[in-house]
């Protein structure tokens, strides 16, 4: 296990720092200890396998590609619902897909070392219909629950991957479709950007949507689902307790969906569709994963459902040369709390007396999925945490070197390049695993998460943050 402290991301010299924590049976200590200072923190995780197994256990069940697959052809079958439901989405043919973009020019603002690999950029943060990676396993979930509706109530014929065809399905989209779906509601606990993707999807199709929302979430993101007709419940605590509130209100009513982050399969198996999209742009841009050219994703990660999923189908469809790292703000670093706990344990950053404070909102989770954490433990190459200055600064160098609008906890990916090229963690680590001199073909891919639908005034808020912090770091 590697693990280091990172508090000297940027000297003055560009190059990163990192003290090396050793590789000890008390390595797991040591980096509680980083956490608990709230120091940005890399982990290796000592339980990745190289070679999978078909299938995977996800909360007692097992999972395979087949599942991702299945969760792809869900998106497909309904592309024709969706472009009637979001205009938007007609020139797509009714797909939620991101652009694989290239940042070779943003290379110099992060550090990273020339000859350390490719700079990409997915850029889930401009997804249409919920402006957010949200998007994907959102709409699944919600596409899934109505499917089953539609076949309990004989509103589409057949059933399964199977059932009707393309044109059969625009049925979802009718008035008679609204009525029958409309004696239902579906519901989900959210700091923001899921309660978008959901509450957008439900009411869209005729749903009633209701959104518990946490003290940390947006006020405009709370607009926006009112604007669309959503029931939003405001929530005094903190994400996990927003999920319980709608937990427990949705158990009491049969006729009430609820959407669970925290244990959803259907939510991760949407996320896990993104691996299949992936591989085709890739193959596009002419980028080869390989032993020689190695992959490394950097996903920013919450409660762990978007990330994990899109580990999986990564891992499953491109093989052990697929290095997945998982971001997290240093008051809220509840997956690798969880990653570190001994089994049967499900500690919150709380336990260790960190805050759950961050601007990153859609990051701001207490206690991680055990479901995704599970999943992870062969899966996952490690975890960084980032502080919230580091976030709005590559929030600007982004926006700078690419034109891209990101919130903040979209940022939260940008350090990892540079800590596995750079730092004497990351490099122990490349050294340890052999790739250190395979790092020259390398690709890495930062993950953004959202942004689209911020507006002006407070995108203009982060921007002004940012160049005052980036300021003060010449000044310094």
């Amino acid at each position: 296990m590697v693990t280091g402290n990172i508090n000297a991301l940027y000297p003055a010299s560009g190059a990163p720092r990192m003290a090396v924590m050793p590789s000890t049976s008390t390595a797991a200590e040591n980096t509680l200890a980083s956490l608990r200072r709230a120091e940005p923190t890399l982990w290796a995780n000592p339980d990745r396998l190289a070679a999978l197994p078909a299938s995977l256990d996800a909360g007692g069940q097992g999972i395979s590609l087949d599942d991702t697959k299945t969760a792809a052809a869900r998106f497909a079958r309904w592309a024709p619902v969706l472009c009637e439901l979001f205009p938007e989405l007609q020139q797509a043919g009714g797909m939620i897909e991101s652009p694989l973009l290239p940042a070779e020019a943003l290379r110099p603002a992060l550090g990273l070392p020339a000859g350390a690999g490719a700079l990409w950029i997915k850029a889930d943060h401009s997804l249409p219909v919920a402006g957010s990676i949200k998007a994907r396993g959102g709409l699944h979930e919600v596409l899934e629950f109505a499917e089953r509706v539609a076949l309990e109530h004989g509103l589409l014929a057949g059933g399964g991957d199977a059932g009707p065809d393309a044109q059969a399905w625009r049925v979802l989209a009718t008035p008679r479709a609204r009525e029958l779906f409309g004696r239902y509601t579906v519901a989900v606990g959210s700091t923001g950007n899921l309660g978008l993707s959901i509450g957008v999807a439900a009411s869209a199709l005729g749903f009633k949507a209701v959104v518990h929302m946490s003290a940390d979430a947006k006020a405009w993101k709370k607009e926006r689902l009112r604007q669309r007709g959503v029931q939003v419940v405001e929530h005094a605590g903190d994400y996990e307790r927003a999920v319980a509130a709608g937990r427990a209100e949705a158990e009491a009513d049969p006729f009430c969906h609820f959407v669970d982050d925290e244990r959803s399969l259907s939510l991760l198996l949407g996320y896990s569709a993104a691996a299949l999209h992936l591989q085709r742009q890739l193959q596009a841009a002419g980028i080869a994963v390989d032993a020689e050219h190695p992959l490394f994703v950097y996903l920013p990660c919450g409660v762990g459902g978007a990330p994990a999923g899109i580990a999986f189908g990564l891992r499953q469809l491109l093989g052990p040369h697929v290095h997945c790292f998982f971001a997290e703000p240093v008051q809220s670093p509840c997956f690798l709390v969880q990653m570190l706990a001994g089994e049967g344990a499900h500690p919150s950053v709380y336990d260790h007396g960190l805050t759950n404070a961050t601007e990153a909102d859609g990051l701001a989770v207490p206690r991680a999925s055990l479901l995704a954490a599970g999943l992870m433990r062969p899966v996952l190459s490690g975890c960084f945490t980032v502080q919230d200055a580091t976030l709005f600064r590559q929030l600007v160098q982004v926006l700078d070197a690419t034109g891209e609008r990101i919130e903040p906890s979209a940022a939260a990916g940008f350090s990892g390049p540079a800590l596995l090229a750079g730092s004497p963690a990351g490099r122990q680590w490349l050294e340890a695993t052999g790739l250190a001199g395979r790092l020259g073909g390398a690709t890495h891919l930062v993950w953004t998460t959202g942004g689209l639908f911020v507006p002006p005034a407070e995108y203009e808020r982060f921007v002004q943050r940012g160049r005052a912090l980036l300021a003060a770091e010449l000044a310094a």
